[in-house]
């Protein structure tokens, strides 16, 4: 790979690379989301270089993500590694910026809503899917989480409460006054079925946003990036997220049927919980947009989120 010069775009990035002895390794700017992220060639092998959204996470928030990361990864599960800085640290910042660097993960990200990119059996690839996800869970569980660990928390408040993790969904502008009075329906409703699950639901760490674009694939293995969202959480939100995304496909029944199916050869899955936690999935995503309704391209992702939130609004208060 050519190296890039010290331009204003990477000048930041090598500063950052500094931290971990790398200034000197040709970096190149491959994604600008959520967080930015360079693609470092050091000497030992590829790298990426996060920069953090500013004020979405705090640093021990951040720290117990990658503290949580290296613990999956040590026991054989296909996740980025994070790399410790010079000073030791798995977390820097400079003048306020919070940025850390993880091992670069081989395979393609699978796509968009719907798609399976490269998957050749859709049923086999979410019944893979779903012993991972089970795994995953299950080391979370095993796991002695360090002092002060901190992430954020997918529980009936952080889903449905005054102040979700994701934003008051009832809020978003373009609801309109019949489509508010359905969403404010819903919420009391779902908030109801969820309080009589609650105490006996499978409750723990997730990673909270296993969708396609969070997961590479190289025709044989799976590997879960992103950990941005992970906290806690009720287990079946980890397999609704993925499936929210495909239940417009006309193989949806097989994929979810698959999906529990590999899930539960490890640990129960509750049906009804599962479609609550469908409904829950998308009204997070009207309250995520609401507070991106500048960016490039929000208007059709809004318009999205809102078609299929009340569409699965409607579905599920009619069962």
């Amino acid at each position: 790979m050519r190296r890039l010069g010290r331009s204003r775009l990477t000048e930041p990035a090598r500063n950052a690379a500094a931290l971990w002895g790398l200034e000197d390794a040709p970096i190149k700017l491959v994604a600008r989301r959520e967080n930015v992220v360079y693609r470092v060639d050091a000497p030992d092998g590829p790298r990426a270089l996060r920069f953090h959204r500013k004020g979405y996470r705090s640093t021990a928030e951040l720290r117990s993500e990658l503290d949580w990361m290296a613990m999956l990864e040590a026991y054989g599960m296909s996740v980025p590694r994070p790399v410790r800085s010079l000073a030791g640290h798995f977390i820097e910042e400079i003048e306020d910026q919070q940025i850390d660097l993880l091992t670069w993960e081989s395979g393609e990200p699978l796509g968009r809503a719907g798609e399976l990119i490269g998957v050749e059996d859709r049923a086999a690839f979410c019944r893979l899917l779903g012993a991972q996800m089970a795994r995953l869970h299950d080391l979370s569980d095993a796991w002695e989480v360090p002092e002060g660990f901190s992430r954020p928390v997918w529980d009936s408040a952080g889903l449905l409460g005054d102040m979700p993790l994701w934003g008051r969904f009832w809020e978003h502008p373009d609801l309109s006054g019949v489509d508010r009075t359905l969403l404010f329906k819903v919420r009391n409703a779902a908030d109801a079925a969820l309080g009589a699950r609650e105490a006996g639901a499978d409750y723990g760490l997730i990673h909270a946003d296993l969708i396609a674009e969070n997961m590479l694939w190289d025709g044989a293995r799976l590997t879960f990036i992103d950990f941005d969202d992970g906290g806690f959480g009720f287990r079946e939100f980890e397999l609704a997220t993925f499936l929210l995304r495909y239940r417009s496909e006309p193989d949806y029944d097989a994929l979810r049927s698959a999906l529990c199916e590999g899930y539960g050869a490890r640990r129960d899955v509750d049906a009804e919980m599962l479609d609550l936690m469908i409904l829950l999935r998308a009204l997070t995503y009207v309250g995520w947009i609401t507070d991106r309704l500048d960016e490039e391209g929000a208007e059709a992702r809004s318009a999205r989120a809102i078609r299929t939130a009340l569409e699965v609004a409607r579905d599920w208060m009619e069962e």
